[in-house]
């Protein structure tokens, strides 16, 4: 699919992973008026009648669909009933509406929290059920596994050409380093940075042995861009770039980066969230030639000097 003349919707199109996403058209030769990002203020994807004015206001060919309300383990813990809700209606009514109004394609980006809590590793999309979600992000994880059963139907009842995207965790420029809910890697930059000034010790989540792969946002935005030009089957398909790192070690990565003088204190009240996470990423090279690009420790780098350059303009 050549996305050059095609009109596309990018919801969550502002923020961390949409705003990288619109660059990525972009360069491919996107016309800056064909992308349409449809802002909360404006449109609350919650509710019918201003998905329908979304449609009505742009008549669109393509919508990649990013939209989320997301947050880290801590927000995922304290705000199930409100995450499981929130993200339920947006992605239904988003995909129901676009095939209601004639919509081309329409790409769901899911996540990684939609596996099961002791999937094996690495994790293979077929794998996707043969568990509940591990519990601290389960609500999350089972509204966004809702979209691609969503789509899965709706290709089989109606002909609809809905793909599903499985995201492993993100970091880079941008990223959410919100005190209250952001994820693991901007939480740790802002505590190391405000411990490094204050000269005091940092307190970790959990004991350190979880692992976890992260791909950097500008790689995650080649794939869905990818994706959308390639990509037409019924399974969802693992965007990750392969390579697992314990917490414990990501710390001492981001403590060397940024020169860290104290203690970690690790509060192992706290959850460590999914044991274990690791993608297959085989079938994204098979199927629309995706590998990750960027090295793990340049990309800690770029956000770490993004973070650096913007924190002044933060609040939370």
């Amino acid at each position: 699919m050549d996305l050059k003349e095609k009109k596309i919707i990018v919801t969550g199109g502002a923020g961390f992973l949409g705003s990288h996403v619109v660059e990525k058209l972009l360069e491919r030769g996107c016309k800056k008026e064909n992308i349409f990002i449809p802002r909360s203020k404006k449109y609350n994807l919650t509710q019918i009648q201003d998905v329908e004015r979304m449609y009505l206001d742009f008549k669109a060919d393509i919508v990649i669909h990013i939209a989320a309300d997301i947050g880290g383990i801590g927000y995922s813990k304290t705000h199930p009933a409100s995450q499981f809700y929130n993200n339920l209606m947006i992605n239904t009514l988003v995909q129901d509406l676009a095939y209601k109004h004639g919509i081309e394609k329409f790409v769901g980006v899911g996540t990684v929290c939609s596996y099961p809590k002791y999937t094996p590793v690495p994790f293979k999309e077929e794998d996707l059920w043969l568990g509940y979600p591990e519990e601290t992000n389960a609500a999350y994880g089972l509204s966004k596994k809702m979209m691609l059963v969503q789509s899965q139907a709706y290709r089989q009842q109606y002909n609809f050409n809905a793909i599903h995207l499985l995201m492993i965790n993100l970091y880079g420029p941008r990223d959410n380093f919100s005190l209250e809910n952001s994820h693991v890697i901007p939480a740790l930059i802002r505590k190391i940075i405000k411990a490094n000034r204050e000269d005091s010790d940092i307190e970790v989540w959990g004991d350190g042995t979880a692992s976890r792969e992260f791909i950097y946002v500008e790689d995650a935005a080649e794939a869905i861009v990818l994706a959308t030009e390639l990509y037409n089957g019924a399974e969802p398909i693992n965007i990750g770039n392969g390579e697992e790192i314990t917490i414990k070690e990501l710390v001492q990565i981001l403590g060397e980066l940024l020169k860290y003088r104290g203690k970690i204190i690790w509060d192992t009240s706290k959850p460590n969230g999914q044991p274990k996470r690791r993608l297959d990423v085989s079938k994204a090279l098979e199927f629309f030639k995706f590998k990750a690009k960027v090295d793990f420790e340049q990309g800690l780098r770029n956000t770490i000097h993004w973070y650096l350059e913007n924190e002044d303009n933060m609040n939370g």
